[in-house]
C-alpha cells in the first residue's frame, strides 16, 4: 500500500477464523494501519453465508415496497426500533434531511427483559410489520451472523491495541447492536448539490459492518479532504469505526467522515450493522493510547450517555418526543 491514507484495504479473515498461527497478529497489523489512516477496511473470509445476506436484502426490499400506512404502523419508537420515514434523520451539521428511509432492528428483547423492565434507554422489543413474513427470520439470521463477525473484530482490536485479552470483550456480554436496513431512492432531477442520501457524517459508535448492493454511492473522505468511492466487491463487507472508539483510543483509530450519493436512476439498498458495547460501558482512554506526551483528550463517559445525546441531536422522532413530553 503505497498511499495508505487514500486506500481502503481488503483483509481476509479466513485464517483468523481457522485459528492459524500468526494470523490474528497479521490481520491486527493491517487493521491498525487502516484505522490509523483511512478509518475503513473491507473484510473477506468473514464466514457470513451469501444466502443470509441475500435473504436479508430481499426481505428489506419487500418491506420498503409496502404501502406507507403499513410501514407507519411500525414507526420508530423510543427503543430505536421500527420504520424511520424518508427525511426523518437530519444531521445536525447538514442543511437537508437525508434522502432515505430505513427499518431498524435491535437485539430481540422480551417485554420482561430486566433492562426493558428497568426502562433502560434504547432497550425494548422489536417491531415487526404485517405482510412480510420473511422479514423477521431473515433479519434475525443476519443479526446473529454479523454479531459473530463483530466479536471477531473485538478480539482483533484487542490485539491491535495491545490490551489484555478480554479488556474490550468484557463490555460485549450483552452488546447493543442495531441493523439499519436502508433504502435510497433515485436522485430527483432537481436535487440540490448539498442534498445527500446520507449527508457527510461520522458514525457514533464502536464499529459498523456494512453489506451493500451493487449500485454504489458510498464515498469516504480522505485525510486530505478528497472523496473516494468505497470498495464494493462480491463477498466482502466494509468496516469502519465510529466516534466512540475514536474517543476510547484517544484519536488513534479514526472515525472517518463518509456520505452516500443517491444514484440518478437506481434505488440503492444497504444493511449496516452497528456493533456497540453494553449501555453502561465506561469509555475512558485506553492505557496503550496515552502517554505523558499524549495525555487523554476526553473526559470519561458511558456509551449510553454518549449515544443518547447523539441520537437526540440527530433524529427527528426523538426531538418530536421531547417537544411533546
Amino acid at each position: 500500500m503505497s498511499d495508505t491514507a487514500n486506500h481502503i484495504p481488503i483483509i481476509d479473515l479466513a485464517a483468523c477464523r481457522a485459528g492459524e498461527a500468526g494470523a490474528r497478529e497479521a490481520a491486527a497489523a493491517r487493521i491498525t494501519a487502516a484505522l490509523e489512516t483511512s478509518g475503513f477496511f473491507g473484510i473477506s473470509g468473514h464466514g457470513v453465508p451469501d444466502r443470509v445476506i441475500a435473504e436479508a436484502f430481499a426481505a428489506a426490499q419487500d418491506f420498503f415496497a409496502l404501502p406507507m400506512d403499513r410501514k407507519l404502523a411500525v414507526k420508530i419508537n423510543s427503543a430505536h426500533r421500527g420504520y424511520m420515514p424518508m427525511a426523518d434523520q437530519h444531521r445536525a451539521e447538514s442543511q437537508h434531511a437525508n434522502l432515505s428511509e430505513s427499518f431498524l432492528v435491535g437485539s430481540e428483547l422480551a417485554p420482561d427483559d430486566p433492562d426493558v423492565v428497568a426502562g433502560l434507554p434504547l432497550h425494548g422489543p422489536n417491531q415487526w410489520p404485517e405482510g412480510v413474513a420473511a422479514l423477521r427470520p431473515a433479519m434475525a439470521s443476519y443479526y446473529d451472523a454479523l454479531g459473530e463477525v463483530g466479536l471477531l473484530l473485538v478480539d482483533l482490536f484487542e490485539t491491535a491495541l495491545a490490551v489484555e485479552p478480554g479488556f474490550l470483550r468484557g463490555s460485549f456480554g450483552k452488546p447493543m447492536a442495531f441493523i439499519r436496513a436502508l433504502h435510497y431512492p433515485p436522485a430527483p432531477a432537481d436535487m440540490p448539490d448539498d442534498q445527500f442520501g446520507s449527508a457527510p457524517h461520522s458514525d457514533f459508535g464502536f464499529a459498523t459492518i456494512l453489506a451493500q448492493d451493487d449500485v454504489g454511492g458510498l464515498q469516504v473522505q480522505t485525510l486530505d479532504g478528497k472523496w473516494i468511492d468505497a470498495p464494493n466487491l462480491p463477498g466482502t463487507l466494509l468496516v469502519n469505526v465510529g466516534d466512540m472508539l475514536m474517543r476510547w483510543t484517544n484519536d488513534r483509530f479514526r472515525s472517518t467522515v463518509h456520505r452516500v450519493i443517491n444514484a440518478d436512476a437506481s434505488d440503492r439498498y444497504s444493511i449496516p450493522y452497528f456493533f456497540d458495547p453494553e449501555f453502561r460501558t465506561v469509555v475512558a482512554c485506553i492505557d496503550s493510547c496515552q502517554s505523558p506526551e499524549n495525555p487523554p483528550r476526553y473526559e470519561p463517559t458511558t456509551w449510553g450517555d454518549f449515544l443518547t445525546a447523539r441520537f437526540n441531536a440527530n433524529h427527528k422522532y426523538r426531538q418530536e418526543a421531547e417537544a411533546t413530553a
